[in-house]
């Protein structure tokens, strides 16, 4: 798959693309199949509703080959290298479910937290969401402010410790206050990303995006790779490596069939 001018001008404009059926329904079968063992995992990877079910589990490729296999799909790789005009490590992976009545995520940039936690110098890396379910409107799609990666690092983000998964990703979080939101998407709009499954999305890790309660009753199952030029690696160690990367290899693509082999 290669990056064509259209999506490199939106890419730089918008902050994001989405790239309909890079993954087809045999595929998607295997991520699901490999992402639904992975967050029945008992460690602290695995962060859980109120009710006890799983939400999201961190450090996905670190525990099972296929999610392994996808950092690495060319598909992926080669458009996030395109993209950002480098080789790139994964500085972090995840697996995020939403059930009917599930948790929300707060609006941050992911940038927030590499930066101020992890060490990352610079924002140049992408956000990679790979879709194993329909999203739309109906589903709690992520939303975005379009053109906020240009603010560079939002200085008034907060940790916000009311929050109810404060003692998980939360405690790492830095929010946007409602006062920037406020100014951004008045400047800027506000807009929901919605594709089939299968479709991926290539964000900058510096847009400030969140998501509602899914009070309907489809789930919502999202991969997500999270990538930084190899040349920006986090300097802090202080969260463990299922949130920050250790490793800082540059990713070589595998073969096209990397996923499907697995069906």
């Amino acid at each position: 798959m290669t990056v064509t001018s259209s999506q490199t001008k939106d890419y730089a404009e918008k902050g994001w693309i989405v790239v309909p059926n890079v993954f087809d329904e045999s595929e998607c079968a295997v991520l699901e199949e490999a992402a639904l063992e992975v967050v029945q995992r008992p460690g602290p990877e695995v962060a859980r509703e109120a009710d006890g079910s799983p939400h999201v589990s961190w450090g996905m490729h670190l525990f099972d080959d296929r999610l392994a296999a996808l950092t690495r799909h060319p598909d992926v790789l080669n458009t996030a290298t395109e993209l950002l005009g480098s080789d790139v490590f994964v500085h972090q992976s995840r697996i995020n479910i939403k059930q009917t009545n599930g948790s929300i995520v707060e609006w941050h940039q992911d940038f927030g937290t590499y930066h101020r936690v992890d060490g990352i110098p610079e924002p140049k890396g992408i956000m990679i969401a790979v879709f194993l379910d329909d999203i739309s409107a109906v589903n709690a799609p992520l939303l975005a402010v379009p053109g906020s990666q240009r603010e560079g690092l939002v200085s008034t983000a907060r940790i916000d410790d009311t929050v109810p998964d404060h003692e998980h990703v939360a405690k790492y979080r830095y929010d946007i206050t409602p006062e920037t939101m406020a100014d951004l998407v008045g400047r800027y709009g506000l807009e929901s990303i919605e594709g089939t499954a299968g479709s991926v999305v290539f964000m900058d890790m510096t847009v400030v995006h969140g998501s509602s309660v899914n009070i309907s009753p489809l789930r919502r199952l999202i991969l997500y790779v999270n990538v930084s030029t190899v040349d920006n690696r986090g300097e802090s160690y202080e969260r463990p490596e299922y949130y920050a990367a250790r490793d800082f290899t540059a990713l070589q693509p595998l073969a096209e069939d990397c996923i499907s082999q697995f069906a």
